[in-house]
């Protein structure tokens, strides 16, 4: 690092659990961010300023009104551009000395192969089933730790997959697909705005977490979140032996 990177980094370094080693690997690792919305924004701000050296954020939507209640990446100056590059301007504004790759698509097929394949951890920050065990199913392919949020109404949940782990689960052991409750998304049931802050920077740090080397990562750990008390609770999840994604490549 220069001179510059050890003054930005400085209060990283200072961590017993980071230091000037994790901070370089932060530095020379890849993240892909699936979705730019209101779990997005906090994870790809703080991923940016944590100084991961490449992050790809992928989206196919554009800012919209409605959106300003809690997706912080955005501001009414861009309203009606992709969210990928209305995040990726204030990504590079916090932090222009790393690499942002804006992708206005909704990764699919072989191009969200590639991308799972070349990052080092995904965060999936999508609100649809089918994305999440499309991306599922590409970490597990590729053996990509895979940091899974949502949130809904006053609900977050928040796990780490890691398939390099042999105890660990896959998203599809604790959601099996075929078996997918009715789809529920903030723009028809309505979101509590910190909410999505509090469960993206929550991904945010164990994305970091897992790219530093830094602590133990939520692995086989359900955590979620009732906003409407601020009660946290911890589920301890088993990996399915006979899960259909993950059981064949252990």
């Amino acid at each position: 690092m220069n001179d510059q990177q050890l003054l930005r980094y400085s209060r990283h370094i200072l961590l017993d659990e980071l230091g000037v080693d994790g901070q370089e690997r932060l530095l020379a690792s890849s993240a892909l961010v699936v979705g730019a919305g209101g779990l997005g924004s906090p994870v790809a701000l703080y991923l940016a300023s944590a100084g991961v050296g490449k992050i790809v954020i992928a989206d196919d939507d554009v800012v919209d009104l409605t959106n300003l209640q809690r997706q912080i990446a955005h501001d009414t100056t861009t309203i009606g551009i992709a969210k990928v590059d209305s995040a990726a301007k204030r990504m590079q504004a916090i932090n222009p000395e790393i690499e942002i790759v804006p992708l206005k698509a909704r990764l699919l097929g072989e191009a969200l192969d590639a991308a799972v394949a070349a990052s080092d951890v995904v965060i999936d920050c999508s609100d649809r089933f089918a994305t999440r065990h499309a991306v599922n199913r590409a970490c597990v392919a590729h053996k990509k730790p895979l940091v899974s949020g949502a949130a809904i109404r006053m609900d977050g949940q928040l796990s780490v997959y890691d398939v390099r782990r042999e105890e660990s689960p896959c998203y599809a052991c604790l959601f099996p697909e075929g078996e997918l409750p009715e789809e529920e998304r903030c723009a028809t049931m309505g979101v509590f705005a910190p909410l999505v802050g509090i469960i993206g920077a929550m991904q945010a740090a164990e994305a970091i977490k897992v790219l530093a080397g830094a602590g133990e990562p939520l692995v086989g750990q359900l955590l979620t979140l009732d906003a409407r008390r601020m009660e946290f609770f911890t589920v301890r999840m088993s990996r399915n032996t006979e899960c259909k994604t993950c059981a064949a490549g252990r």
